[in-house]
């Protein structure tokens, strides 16, 4: 599994602050917190303006301060290809969709800088079902070839929408994610920005949302998230479930979660403590996550 941290990006104020002044001081300490991560998402969104030629210099920075690769997240191609440039190590290049022009920006990039390339099931929209997003990831599967990306470099994201707003999306992305994993030989790779499924709950539930829904998605095949590089526990998880080496009820409960999206079994065969509020939540958790009881902002009060 790849973690990928997600938190140097123009949404957070401060951080949008910080770029825009460049404050490097502020950037090195942020980098300090993340070192749990093999990957950090530089999210500079379109690099105009004060942020125009930001992404070369948030490259160098990690170059020299840090061990991580790099995942470009721009929709700026000509900033993108600087920061390639200046980084020169394993990179993301995140991301492409099936519309042009960013289709050919992104894949021409990524076939002259040898990067993985993180490709969105999205065209005009994001189809509503698996099977939609599945033929869509065909069609640029096709194009890809074309262009020399190999199906090791190759990243489907099946793009997750909020529970609280589309509560059925869910398990609909974790079904994109199984049926990418078995649709292509050799494999593709999948990969998910993990906190869109929490966006809009309240903040202090959130954790607990990405946890549970990241355990579930590493059953159903994920080999990278980009996620929250300070959520520590959620890391643990991860690198847990990829050595499947379980150190309390808790994390077996967790590991069952993942074998039950592998195997297609069903939430109620899964045993754990009645008597223990933390294992009845997680379960409570993943049975909205997949549909089978409605969202609330106040489902944890149990």
């Amino acid at each position: 599994m790849i973690f990928i941290g997600e938190n140097i990006h123009v949404i957070s104020k401060s951080m949008r602050s910080a770029l825009a002044t460049r404050d490097e001081n502020y950037i090195k300490e942020q980098l300090k917190s993340f070192e749990d991560v093999d990957y950090i998402d530089l999210n500079v969104g379109p690099a105009k303006k004060e942020l125009q030629d930001v992404l070369p210099w948030l490259a160098s920075i990690v170059k020299v301060e840090t061990n991580f690769g790099i995942s470009f997240d721009t929709g700026n191609a000509e900033e993108m290809r600087k920061g390639l440039e200046v980084f020169g190590g394993k990179t993301f290049i995140n991301s492409a969709n099936a519309q042009e022009p960013r289709f050919s920006e992104m894949s021409d990039l990524a076939t002259e800088f040898g990067s993985n390339l993180i490709a969105l099931t999205l065209n005009s929209g994001i189809p509503k079902t698996a099977d939609d997003r599945l033929e869509l990831a065909f069609e640029m599967y096709e194009k890809f070839l074309e262009k020399g990306i190999d199906n090791e470099r190759l990243y489907f994201d099946p793009l997750i929408l909020p529970v609280s707003v589309e509560q059925s999306q869910g398990l609909e992305a974790l079904n994109t994610i199984k049926m990418i994993k078995e649709s292509f030989d050799p494999p593709v790779k999948t990969v998910i920005g993990l906190s869109n499924i929490s966006n809009g709950c309240p903040e202090k539930l959130r954790p607990l949302i990405n946890r549970v829904y990241a355990v579930m998605a590493f059953g159903a095949g994920l080999d990278a998230v980009i996620a929250d590089a300070k959520d520590k526990e959620l890391i643990r998880i991860l690198r847990m479930l990829n050595d499947n080496s379980p150190k309390s009820e808790l994390d077996k409960l967790y590991v069952n979660l993942s074998a039950m999206i592998k195997d297609f079994a069903r939430i109620d065969d899964i045993s754990y403590d009645i008597d223990s509020t933390e294992q009845a939540l997680v379960i409570k958790t993943a049975g909205i996550l997949l549909g089978n009881e409605i969202y609330s902002h106040s489902f944890a009060q149990i």
